[in-house]
């Protein structure tokens, strides 16, 4: 991963974190639980996943949804960014697909 990218990974987390921190909301929510007599700690994990535009070929054309073929058996794709995240999940994928 090169190193702009990683700089801007950075950015987004502490945008993230930055947000959160300042959120009259959260903020409000935590002190009703701590008035409760609980003692609170929040964990958040996100996932963020990044694909060159140019990896992957873009379908050229739209699809009218009442213009598509009917079938008996949908044909299913799964492309490698499909499993990328399905992998991040902890999901196998069955490599016959």
């Amino acid at each position: 991963m090169n190193t702009r990218l990683k700089q801007l990974m950075k950015e987004l987390g502490e945008a993230i974190n930055g947000s959160l921190s300042e959120s009259d909301q959260i903020a409000h929510v935590i002190a009703k639980i701590k008035d409760e007599g609980f003692d609170i700690f929040l964990v958040l994990e996100a996932t963020v996943g990044f694909n060159r535009r140019d990896e992957e070929p873009v379908e050229s054309a739209a699809e009218l949804v009442g213009s598509r073929k009917k079938s008996a058996d949908p044909e299913f794709r799964i492309s490698a960014h499909d499993v990328r995240f399905l992998k991040s999940l902890r999901i196998s994928v069955d490599d016959s697909l």
